[in-house]
């Protein structure tokens, strides 16, 4: 009976959650990790009762950052790469902890510290800026132009994820079934300071935002703080619609200091250069890495085209 028990709750556990991709940024002392949890179940039916109406269908398997971007990440990029990204003063909001989440970066600080993801580890800027610094929109003539996504070159590793990117994380389940808050229930989460436990969040007018890896219950899919903690930025227009230069970016999620934007049908939206707020921060989402099972798969795919052709 033993035996049975635990082989059934083997299979009724998503795999997809305890599979954890790590990434590894800078060099010595820059150093640093971050973790992602694989967003499967690729070609899924929208939701038609969350904001906007539809969303969350995404086509492709993707990874999702299993936490927000911390402070630590920010400033070791910052010097590894002379970015320049700012952070705000949480000093009277819980303190400036190296594990705190990034707070008080506009978009295109995002934006940029994504795009030394990318070209740090040899891979292509997701976002284009011109020589003074300032944003602008990928043109047909560019490698890897998107004429769907003006803003994503569609070579890029890294990136912010779009708004069906990250409410999918949230929001989801590897099985196809939606829920109304990130921690996989349509419960209301328990609000905590901190703290790991199941179908909790940071909000509700705490101090400051917990540790990225301390703040909440887990989605679905295994990402923490979708609900909580701070708003994250996506590099989807508010509109739903990638095509002009200054359009407002949608942000999800809610914060640590308040009782909305928990729910799936909450949205917020700002200037993509504003920083003044401790309220704000941003996770990033990349293309899957091959798995195991794909690689031993194009292994024994050769060997068996090796062996046709020898016979």
């Amino acid at each position: 009976m033993i035996k049975k028990a635990l082989i059934l709750s083997f299979f009724l556990t998503p795999i997809v959650n305890s599979q954890v991709i790590t990434q590894d940024f800078g060099n010595g002392v820059n150093a640093f990790t971050i973790e992602f949890v694989e967003i499967g179940n690729p070609n899924n039916a929208a939701d038609t009762s969350g904001s906007p109406n539809p969303v969350g269908a995404v086509s492709y398997i993707y990874n999702l950052g299993k936490y927000e971007v911390s402070r630590d990440m920010i400033n070791k990029a910052n010097l590894a790469g002379a970015l320049g990204v700012t952070l705000y003063d949480m000093t009277n909001y819980g303190g400036n902890g190296a594990n705190k989440p990034a707070t008080g970066i506009s978009w295109s600080e995002a934006a940029t510290y994504v795009n030394w993801l990318n070209t740090s580890t040899g891979n292509t800027a997701a976002y284009k800026f011109d020589g003074s610094g300032n944003f602008v929109l990928w043109s047909p003539s560019d490698s890897g132009y998107n004429a769907n996504n003006l803003f994503r070159n569609s070579l890029a590793k890294y990136f912010l994820p779009s708004v069906n990117e990250w409410y999918k994380g949230a929001y989801g389940s590897p099985s196809g079934t939606w829920y109304n808050y990130a921690t996989g229930t349509d419960s209301v989460p328990t609000a905590v300071v901190s703290g790991t436990s199941p179908y909790t969040a940071v909000y509700g007018g705490q101090v400051g935002p917990a540790d990225i890896n301390d703040a909440g219950g887990l989605s679905s899919y295994g990402a923490m703080a979708q609900g909580g903690n701070v708003f994250e930025w996506t590099d989807s227009a508010y509109d739903g619609v990638n095509d002009a230069i200054d359009e407002f970016r949608e942000l999800r999620g809610g914060a640590w200091d308040g009782n909305s934007n928990l729910v799936a049908t909450d949205r917020d939206v700002n200037n993509m250069q504003n920083t003044a707020t401790r309220l704000r921060g941003f996770r990033i989402a990349m293309v899957p890495e091959p798995s195991a099972l794909s690689l031993l798969a194009v292994g024994l795919g050769g060997l068996a085209l090796v062996r046709r052709r020898r016979s």
